[in-house]
């Protein structure tokens, strides 16, 4: 029963991590990848890691998607609409990662089946005391500039996308 668990969540992660990147209206993006990170969260418990998957719903899902919500709105940002170009290059990007990903999964499903064992999974692995440790400790100053890098990036665009008036340079 658990696989069939595993599995239903599973799929709609990929789901909808599909529609988030390939849906053209952003909010429509936004509300998939709530349904992709919940689905990440219900990975977690059955993982046997529920902390990680109340801090995956309170702060990704709860916070950070919010503010997504929040600048879409505030900018008004509307359906996409097609460009000029063929995006031939983004294709090839695509197909090229896609093909990467497709051989990660293999090697991984091979080692699998040839017999090489994973480590098991632990409470070291799952634990939350290390994780914090580490990350407030050795990666403190990355882990501050990667706030404060989101930050830069939504006042930018939040300035980038202002309308600016016909007469002297007012916004409106």
């Amino acid at each position: 029963m658990e696989i069939v668990v595993f599995l239903l969540f599973a799929l709609l992660a990929l789901a909808s991590a599909v529609v988030v990147v390939s849906h053209r209206n952003p909010v429509y993006s936004v509300m998939s990848l709530v349904v992709t990170l919940l689905s990440l969260a219900a990975l977690f418990v059955l993982l046997g890691a529920p902390l990680l998957a109340a801090l995956q719903v309170l702060v990704y899902t709860g916070a950070i998607l919010v503010l997504f919500l929040f600048v879409i709105m505030l900018l008004n940002v509307g359906r996409e609409t097609p460009s000029g170009g063929t995006g031939r290059g983004q294709k090839i990007g695509a197909l090229v990662t896609a093909a990467a990903f497709g051989l990660v999964v293999i090697s991984l499903l091979w080692g699998r089946f040839v017999g090489i064992e994973m480590p098991a999974l632990t409470v070291e692995y799952v634990a939350l005391k290390p994780l914090a440790r580490t990350l407030l400790s050795k990666y403190l100053l990355v882990f501050e500039m990667a706030g404060l890098l989101l930050l830069a990036a939504v006042i930018a665009a939040t300035v980038l996308a202002r309308k600016v008036g016909k007469s002297r340079g007012e916004t409106v």
